[in-house]
């Protein structure tokens, strides 16, 4: 009868051990159950929010042109003997560019230099002869007036004749020659175009709500489109009074330096004019910006958990932007990461 007693005592023992147990597992399984349901954090990367400083500039398209362009036209007719620089020679101002034949001229100025000598030694005498009191007044002052006229038409003829030999006016390269040896040429027909490229014009048209921003002096930094990698610095050098009456946009040209020569008139130039500096805006790069159905958003992380943030935007510089709503210095904005999480998901910090 013990016997069966202790079996029995026994076998409760062991149901009671089972079945707690089963309960455990149950338990254990529940709870990995439940946190293989939770998502796993998303990696992210974050920034501190400050106040920082940020420029606003306009990027306007202009021309560029040469800082001196002079068209030399022939001031007398004639057949050309001679022809000095060859196109894409650099002249010197007051280097000969032709030589025009004006030999009927050369005859005129030596009768014209003929006559001026014998008004002048005619007069030479009067004067000796009226200070010896020989002559009158009147015959002294005849002799000094046909001496006027004869050099009077002496510069006359030297002008003509110097006509025939035109000189650069500038300091230049030449960059067109209209003409040819042996041809003739009439009066105020093109010889050459001389440009000086030492320092180049870019021409940019402004608009009305811009232009109270631009001054004569102010520094603009200048892009050229066929060397992308040079930065240079140009100034303004003259401001437009007067807007175009079909574009109502005023024209400002500012000047630049070409020590090697090579930026040419009519390449494509891109010129920045600052508008205004803040010196405390808060900054977020462009890239951080999520747009969900057309709302632009930026994302918080906070103790471990994403925040969306609609925001505002202002001023663009470069791939900064400024925040002017939805932002406070020292928020932690995620910039890697944030088109992978949502409001309320927990992220992790790389």
């Amino acid at each position: 009868m013990q016997t069966k007693r202790s079996f029995l005592f026994l076998a409760v023992l062991l149901w009671a051990g089972f079945f707690a147990s089963g309960c455990d597992d149950k338990a254990g399984l529940a709870t990995t159950a439940n946190q293989s349901n939770q998502p796993p954090a998303v990696p992210v990367s974050i920034i501190e929010i400050k106040a920082e400083p940020i420029r606003d500039v306009i990027f306007l398209p202009g021309t560029t042109e040469a800082w001196q362009d002079v068209q030399v036209a022939a001031d007398t007719a004639g057949r050309i003997e001679w022809i000095g620089p060859s196109e894409g020679d650099i002249v010197k101002e007051g280097d000969l560019l032709i030589k025009i034949d004006v030999s009927a001229l050369r005859a005129a100025l030596d009768h014209a230099k003929a006559q001026y000598q014998l008004a002048d030694d005619l007069y030479q005498r009067r004067r000796r002869l009226f200070e010896r009191k020989i002559i009158a007044q009147e015959e002294l002052d005849q002799s000094s007036t046909q001496r006027t006229l004869a050099a009077t038409d002496l510069e006359q003829i030297k002008v003509k004749y110097n006509h025939g030999f035109p000189h650069s006016p500038i300091n230049g390269i030449i960059n067109h020659l209209y003409v040819d040896a042996g041809e003739f040429i009439d009066t105020g027909k093109p010889i050459t175009d001389i440009i000086n490229i030492e320092r180049i014009k870019i021409n940019v048209r402004v608009p009305e709500l811009d232009i109270r921003f631009v001054l004569q002096g102010q520094k603009t930094p200048v892009k050229i489109d066929a060397f992308p990698d040079r930065t240079l610095s140009g100034t303004v050098d003259f401001v437009s009074f007067k807007a175009d009456p079909a574009t109502k946009t005023f024209l400002v040209r500012t000047v630049i330096e070409n020590p090697f020569g090579d930026i040419r008139p009519g390449m494509i130039a891109r010129v920045a004019f600052v508008r205004r500096v803040i010196p405390d805006a808060l900054l977020a790069p462009l890239f951080a910006l999520v747009d969900k159905g057309g709302e632009r958003l930026l994302f918080i992380e906070n103790d471990g958990v994403a925040q969306s943030r609609t925001v505002a935007i202002g001023v663009i510089e470069g791939d900064r932007v400024q925040i002017t709503s939805g932002l406070k210095p020292g928020d932690h904005l995620i910039v890697k990461g944030q088109t992978e999480v949502e409001d309320g998901m927990r992220v992790r910090v790389q």
